[in-house]
């Protein structure tokens, strides 16, 4: 199997997830969705709650954070999160198929300035990744198996491709 030569073994970025957890706390929810609008210029949703938590006064169907999730303009994005944390990201955030990392205040992200009605908050980032082909397995009509090698982006091309396109030091 030729991992260099072939179109069909390149990865991409399939998508990015961000997430803000709020608890059941309405104003900071409301604070968290418009954070999230000002970053991605997308609307962004509402988490709610599957279980309940009697200590943090949670029941189920509770909001309890925002996320958004962008499928365009994704490698733009996901440079700006990474500019946040000074391009530089721990290999133990790297798994098969994502790389997730943190941001505790928005304000380092480039071009969001402070909003004192937002107040201070920090995020959760998720950068799936995929190969072409992959749509086979999700189409509704004539849908088909991918190969597991096929389908699974490892860790070590994961870092090689945030090197090569991310411009992001991978630190352990």
């Amino acid at each position: 199997m030729e991992t260099a030569s072939s179109p069909m073994r390149k990865i991409a970025l399939d998508k990015v997830v961000i997430n803000i957890g709020t608890g059941s706390d309405d104003p900071k929810q409301a604070s968290a969705k418009r954070l999230l609008e000002l970053i991605t210029g997308r609307k962004p949703m509402d988490e709610r709650s599957k279980k309940r938590i009697p200590a943090f006064k949670i029941s189920p169907g509770t909001k309890i954070g925002a996320f958004v999730t962008v499928r365009e303009e994704t490698k733009e994005l996901a440079k700006r999160l990474l500019d946040a944390l000074d391009n530089r990201l721990k290999e133990s955030s790297i798994s098969n198929n994502t790389a997730s990392f943190g941001i505790r205040e928005y304000i380092d992200i480039s071009g969001v300035k402070y909003d004192p009605k937002i107040g201070m908050l920090g995020m959760n980032v998720n950068l799936s990744f995929k190969r072409p082909g992959m749509c086979i397995e999700r189409r509704k009509i004539r849908g088909g198996k991918v190969a597991k090698h096929h389908a699974v982006v490892s860790p070590k091309e994961i870092k090689e491709f945030m090197q090569r396109e991310l411009k992001t030091e991978i630190v352990e």
